[in-house]
């Protein structure tokens, strides 16, 4: 469209000019119509004349019209509004309508009309109720909305679930703990009725009707917080539970509020009882433990379920703060734990459960011990766990995942009596070495172990201190068994007899048969004299060069002679010697190659299998495998456990022979050392090289094996020479360890 422009003195040529309309119309406030002002529009009288095409300015003045701003943008709410209004109207606008006479009159009006001074400031009482049940249906509304928007978490709190492994002593005593955490989880039906009732006496007397929480006692933490600006009281046990395994022990209002939540929604899900367990099985006693099981035997040395209501009161107060009601700890926490315990007596009377009769017993405080008996490992015991460990997590099928996240009760074959005596006997001779060598002595290792008949490892000593050598010299395959060695190749031709030709049949070897032991004399096999791969005779040599000539395998064996046992296994083949020692106890990993030497002791046997091997002798040829652990639970449940594998190694006379001929050596060798009466037989073991010193022998229906030898564990692993450590024929430091972890041996 085009409108006329009157004439300027300084207009252009163009004496027209052209009106844009921009988009979307004229805005709103221009009228055009037919009595416009004298421009022909109204509203745009006041445009600016156009400026000179010529004029600097030009370009500038039509900059702002080209800049124009952008609409603002409608706020989410408005536009949630416009698309949901439609929809809403039908359902609301009644409501509305009904509602709104109403809330006008609950409107309050200030100052009120009609009122003077200063009730003008005064609510109504309907506006004063109106804002009472907004209050409360906004609360209401505001906890079912938490309620449901609160999740109980998947995951508990790391301490909630670890739980430490207790090994224990043969006669049932605890011996050690392993774990970050002293805890032990026990089934409710295990924890007596007084135990659970002295604690929901102390802590929660309502718990099995209160629906999880504590509004009074949420009530009055709140006031607390606000007045006197800490957070106190009002926890259920159920809340107690909550904080302990799900949230942290932060003191703010929000994570009770939580806690409150969480604990509300728990109590629908579990039952009284599962949070109960829960709670007595996580809660925190003091002195490192955590749960009833755990806090009974670090307090009493007991289990729960032998704790009396006495007993079970004092645990109770512990529950309000360990640090300040442990009597151990100080005087004034003395008095506030007598205090507390008679307090939780007295109140488990006032609500029914303890009879003022059996109340009146309970009239002197229950001191609980000094110090914890679950004492951490250290020195031999770390040596016991770690065979018990490998014993536990290998014969019940339990991964190391399993078995580390704790709660497993392991109850080892360990003999407190006879682990005490076998170290001492093994430090007094450690400590001599070191007054006598002490160079020689740095590199001086001393393993013994000690082993029933059917199996059970009562004592084994596996060095000075397992926090300083994990290295356990009971256990240890590395050096040769030497003459210690010779009962199995007895046993071997007993159980086999011998084959003089290759073709030939075998013949029966007695106690009785004889052989040659003289010194040096050349191991022969059915084609003539064996050599080795340099070229040379193999022969035999006994200790100290001693000759015996034709001597019986009876007497050979009790006497040490060594000569005839090594012709003894080319005849009987190394094969079945072999398979006899393996047979007795002896690992297939330890055993030497198959050559004559085999016959003399290249085996490298621990102490273990040593005396595992001639407990098979005093068994009648009846070998169980050594094993460690009799019992294992998993929080008092308990865990399958293979039993250890039993087998006839050998015929029950082959056994019964070797067996008379080491009762014989032992009285050759010490003849004044037992009762003519006493069951006692053993050998001493010594090495061509002199690289370890043994003693083998069993009284009393066990076997102990003690080796001497020298190794640099910060070197090799290669054995060196013993120096003298070993002692001598005479005075043998391994039959003195022998003789004292044994005694008495009448």
């Amino acid at each position: 469209m085009q409108l006329k422009v009157p004439a300027q003195p300084t207009a252009a040529a163009d004496e027209t000019m052209q009106l844009r309309i921009p988009e979307g119309g004229i805005p709103t406030g221009f009228d055009i119509s037919a009595d416009s002002n004298a421009s022909g529009i109204s509203g745009i009288s006041d445009i600016p004349e156009a400026p000179d095409a010529a004029s600097p300015a030009s370009e500038n003045s039509r900059t702002p019209s080209r800049r124009r701003r952008k609409a603002p943008r409608p706020s989410p709410a408005a536009r949630l509004t416009a698309a949901l209004g439609p929809r809403l109207t039908p359902v609301l606008a009644p409501v509305v309508a009904f509602l709104g006479p109403y809330v006008r009159r609950l409107r309050p009006l200030y100052p009120r009309p009609g009122r003077t001074g200063w009730r003008r400031w005064i609510p109504s009482w309907r506006q004063t109720l109106g804002g009472f049940l907004a209050s409360l249906g906004l609360s209401t509304l505001f906890l079912v909305v938490a309620y449901a928007a609160t999740d109980i978490p998947d995951n508990l709190n790391t301490y909630a679930t670890q739980q430490d492994n207790v090994y224990f002593w043969a006669d049932g005593t605890p011996m050690a703990r392993t774990g970050w955490v002293q805890r032990q989880a026990m089934p409710l039906d295990d924890v007596p009725e007084d135990v659970r009732w002295a604690v929901l006496a102390a802590e929660n007397a309502s718990f099995y009707s209160d629906p999880g929480v504590s509004f009074k006692g949420i009530t009055r933490a709140l006031f607390r917080t606000l007045g006197a600006g800490d957070t106190q009281g009002g926890s259920t046990i159920t809340q107690q539970y909550v904080k302990n395994v799900y949230l942290n022990q932060d003191q703010t209002l929000s994570r009770k509020f939580t806690e409150a939540m969480i604990a509300l929604k728990l109590d629908n899900r579990m039952s009284k009882d599962e949070i109960l367990e829960s709670y007595l099985n996580t809660s925190w006693f003091g002195r490192g433990t955590y749960g009833i099981q755990r806090a009974a035997q670090a307090y009493y040395g007991k289990d729960v379920n032998e704790l009396n209501v006495s007993e079970a009161a004092f645990l109770a107060s512990l529950l309000k703060g360990a640090g300040l009601y442990d009597p151990t700890l100080s005087k004034a926490n003395q008095e506030r734990a007598v205090e507390r315990w008679s307090w939780i007596l007295d109140r488990m009377v006032a609500i029914g459960k303890l009879s003022p009769q059996e109340r009146a017993k309970y009239r002197t405080f229950p001191a609980p011990l000094k110090s914890n008996p679950l004492y951490d490992t250290g020195e031999q015991s770390d040596y016991l766990v770690e065979l018990a460990a490998q014993y536990a997590k290998k014969n019940a099928h339990l991964s190391d995942k399993d078995f580390d996240l704790g709660g497993y009760q392991i109850y080892t074959t360990f003999d407190k009596d006879r682990e005490a005596q076998l170290t001492e006997a093994v430090t007094k001779a450690r400590n001599e070495a070191k007054k006598d060598d002490p160079k020689a002595a740095k590199a001086a290792h001393y393993g013994a172990a000690s082993i029933a008949t059917d199996g059970r490892i009562l004592a084994v000593y596996g060095g000075p201190d397992h926090r300083t050598q994990g290295y356990n010299e009971s256990n240890a395959t590395t050096v040769p068994a030497g003459s210690a060695f010779l009962p199995f190749v007895y046993a071997a031709g007993l159980e086999h007899g011998v084959r003089k030709t290759r073709d030939g049949d075998r013949t029966p070897v007695t106690g009785e048969s004889l052989y040659n032991g003289d010194d040096e004399v050349p191991v022969t096999t059915p084609e003539g004299p064996y050599w080795d791969r340099s070229g040379r005779k193999v022969a035999a040599r006994n200790d100290g060069g001693r000759s015996y000539g034709q001597i019986s395998l009876h007497q050979a064996l009790a006497l040490s002679v060594n000569t005839p046992f090594m012709q003894l296994g080319m005849d009987t083949g190394l094969e079945k010697v072999r398979a006899t020692a393996e047979a007795a106890g002896l690992l297939p990993s330890s055993i030497g190659a198959q050559v004559p030497t085999l016959s003399t002791g290249s085996s490298t046997p621990s102490a273990i299998r040593m005396a595992s091997g001639y407990a098979t002798f005093a068994a009648d040829g009846v070998h169980v495998e050594p094993y460690s652990v009799r019992r294992i639970t998993l929080n008092g449940h308990k865990v399958a456990l293979d039993a250890p594998p039993t087998r006839r190694a050998m015929g029950a006379e082959a056994a019964r022979e070797v067996q008379s001929a080491l009762t014989d050596a032992f009285r050759t060798a010490h003849p004044d050392a037992a009762t003519t009466s006493a069951e006692v037989a053993g050998k001493l073991g010594t090495t061509e090289d002199d690289t370890a010193a043994w003693y083998v022998g069993t009284a009393k229906k066990v076997a102990t094996a003690v080796v001497v030898y020298r190794i640099d564990l910060n070197k090799s692993l290669e054995p060196l020479p013993l120096q003298g450590l070993g002692g001598t024929a005479t005075n043998s430091v391994p039959y003195g360890i022998w003789s004292g972890a044994m005694s008495p041996l009448g």
